[in-house]
């Protein structure tokens, strides 16, 4: 019951994340399974199963609060769950010796992206309004809904940053639309495990333990995305995806490292994670005294202006 209650707040924490970021439910929530002792399939499995109740309502949440292109949403999930459905395929066929290390090297990649990422250069904001085409999102889907499947996350990792680096989509619609496409992609995942694994090695309780959270955390998340710092959000879960894989990369038999050198390792990380989050915490209120500035500039302007006519 503890274990359930655990993973249960996991789910609400992951979910919350993810709807206010727009990445790290899988990837987090995969994490914790792969730390638990579940194999690398069974996991993603999981977790997919999950996100189908969890992407409905975070979709439902994000539509009602404004934060949905849908245009964007079809052009991404369609092939997202064609990438989905395959990436499923492959991960089911691996032996376990060969897939946990080789899901934690990717859960490992996405946590750096997604730490450096948002850590050094926040969220962009040019070109905005400017259309995004099929020729950029089909295959940003196709990749993205691969690497989701096989790595148990990586749909918001992969596909948030990309379309805010492209500028062209408010932050908070990029976040709503990758959120409500994804459950096209936890849908197609989940027929690929069940055509690859059927109901093998999937714990059903932990499944609806991580739906139960995710579905009270998912409304909040959709209020909480114009609120909370992408920035610093992003620094928080990134550097914890990081230190977990590695933990399983070092302990794993490609690896087996000793216990002095683990030490070593999380050392290291801890401390490059508190400098991650410090410089997070000092450019986020930079941002905001900037913005704070150019508000009160733009309110003298206007005075002036009508002092002058």
């Amino acid at each position: 019951m503890r274990t359930l209650v655990l993973i249960a707040v996991v789910g609400f924490v992951a979910q919350l994340v993810d709807g206010s970021l727009g990445m790290a439910y899988g990837v987090t929530t995969t994490t914790l399974l792969l730390a638990i002792g579940t194999n690398p399939a069974a996991a993603s499995a999981t977790v997919h199963f999950a996100e189908i109740g969890t992407t409905l309502v975070s979709g439902f949440s994000h539509w009602k609060f404004g934060n949905v292109d849908w245009k964007v949403v079809l052009r991404i999930g369609v092939p997202g769950a064609i990438g989905a459905f395959v990436g499923a395929t492959v991960l089911a066929n691996l032996s376990t010796e060969i897939a946990a290390p080789a899901m934690a090297i990717i859960l490992l990649v996405l946590g750096l992206y997604i730490l450096v990422r948002f850590t050094t250069f926040g969220l962009p904001r040019g070109n905005l309004g400017k259309p995004l085409y099929k020729r950029f999102l089909v295959p940003l889907g196709l990749f993205a809904g691969f690497i989701d499947a096989t790595g148990g996350g990586g749909w918001g990792p992969v596909g948030t940053p990309a379309i805010l680096a492209s500028g062209r989509l408010e932050p908070r619609k990029v976040i709503g639309s990758i959120d409500t496409s994804e459950f096209l992609v936890a849908l197609a995942a989940s027929f690929g495990f069940l055509f690859s694994l059927g109901s093998q090695g999937v714990n059903w309780s932990w499944a609806l333990a991580i739906l139960a959270g995710g579905i009270l955390a998912a409304p909040v998340a959709a209020w909480l995305v114009r609120h909370v710092p992408p920035r610093l959000l992003g620094s928080l879960v990134g550097g914890m995806i990081v230190l977990t894989n590695t933990s399983s990369l070092l302990q794993s038999d490609w690896i087996d490292a000793s216990a002095a050198t683990q030490g070593l390792y999380y050392a290291a990380i801890v401390l490059v994670w508190g400098l991650a989050i410090s410089y997070s915490v000092r450019e986020f209120r930079k941002d905001r005294a900037n913005e704070s500035a150019e508000a009160v500039a733009a309110v003298a302007r206007a005075g002036a202006e009508v002092r002058t006519n």
